[in-house]
């Protein structure tokens, strides 16, 4: 076998040659070492979402401000009880914003599926105007960088205002542009 060498001297070689097999003083070779108690690795991760949804039929159910930022704060107890981390949520009378991080082992799907379920449950406790509250069966849902958190922030904090000139389907259809997401008008609105 031959090697071709760098012109170095023989000492500062990063291999040896023993007998035909190269040994990489650079790598680790694993042996079993039971007496050695192993760590277990983590994994982690930062998922940031912008999650947006309204009511069946964008009925204004949220009207009621203390409600409303009531359920926003219900929300995001469901949110903490399922490993996301609510960042901020608001809205107006007939839908609701979340900019919140998506659990490592969490789906999107089961993340809106149970904020849905849960804080419907719970509107319908607070008054009998609510008994036939429901949430539209869609939702979007965006990923974004963390660089981008305090520009949402604020948009959802500003989302008041922003609803005096613009109507929640003008909103949502803006967003599914912004993220090239392909849609049909007949299957969005519900």
């Amino acid at each position: 076998m031959k090697i071709i060498q760098p012109r170095v001297a023989r000492n500062e070689l990063p291999w040896d040659i023993v007998h035909n097999i190269f040994i990489y003083p650079e790598r680790v070779e694993s042996t079993a070492n039971l007496g050695h108690h192993r760590v277990m690795s983590q994994s982690l991760a930062k998922i940031l979402v912008h999650t947006v949804f309204s009511t069946k039929d964008r009925r204004p159910y949220l009207r009621d401000k203390i409600l409303r930022d009531e359920l926003h704060h219900y929300i995001g107890g469901i949110l903490t009880q399922h490993d996301c981390q609510p960042i901020i949520i608001g809205g107006v009378e007939d839908h609701v914003h979340i900019l919140s991080t998506l659990a490592r082992t969490g789906t999107a799907a089961d993340l809106v599926k149970e904020v849905k379920r849960g804080s419907t449950l719970w509107l319908k406790t607070k008054t009998p105007d609510l008994h036939d509250f429901a949430w539209q069966g869609g939702y979007g849902i965006f990923s974004i960088g963390y660089s981008q958190v305090e520009a949402v922030r604020q948009y959802i904090a500003g989302q008041e205002e922003h609803h005096k000139k613009v109507s929640f389907q003008d909103e949502l259809r803006e967003f599914l542009k912004r993220y090239a997401v392909e849609f049909d008008e007949r299957y969005v609105w519900d």
